[in-house]
């Protein structure tokens, strides 16, 4: 059960109604994470945000949602790794490959090197070693992608734990994830 409130976008209002209403723009439904982060318009304005810059990126869609996967798989995030395999097929990540990502693997050895990083970060908190940054590098990660990789991984670890707290109500199909 959830233990969060969510926003009815039909009865929202001020900010809280126009950042909803971006969300349905851009994606077509509401999910519920946004629906409760529009308790603070604050948190949905900054997910928004951050979410939208690091679109804005080098790393392409497709590896973005490999960690945003990964990250959930890491974290126990059902909600986020159910968002994400639809959010992943949308961006043409193949069956195959969005299975993976929640093993920390891709088919593409750059987006392979992502991975072992996005998983490093995580597992470090931060403090990655040498090697972790080489491996990146030699699959041809340069410094701004390995930055971009460090915040997608915050960015999702937020989600991740957004919905942990709030027993986000899943509304989109479940998705099998390893427990923590």
């Amino acid at each position: 059960m959830p233990r969060l409130n969510v926003v009815d976008p039909d009865r929202a209002e001020g900010r809280a109604k126009k950042l909803l209403d971006q969300v349905q723009g851009a994606l077509g439904v509401t999910p519920n994470m946004m629906r409760a982060m529009a308790e603070s318009p604050a948190v949905l304005d900054a997910y928004l945000s951050f979410s939208g810059a690091l679109g804005r990126g080098s790393l392409s869609a497709a590896t973005r949602e490999q960690i945003a996967l990964l990250a959930a798989a890491e974290n126990s995030c059902g909600y986020c790794a159910a968002a994400h395999t639809v959010l992943g097929g949308r961006a043409g990540v193949s069956d195959d490959d969005l299975a993976a990502a929640i093993r920390g693997e891709a088919s593409d050895p750059r987006t392979a090197a992502a991975l072992r990083l996005a998983r490093a970060i995580i597992a470090e908190r931060g403090f990655v070693s040498d090697g972790d940054l080489d491996d990146a590098r030699a699959a041809g990660l340069g410094d701004g992608d390995i930055g971009e990789v460090v915040g997608n991984v915050a960015l999702n670890v937020f989600t991740n734990y957004f919905n942990s707290v709030g027993r986000t109500e899943l509304d989109f199909p479940a998705v099998e994830v390893p427990a923590a």
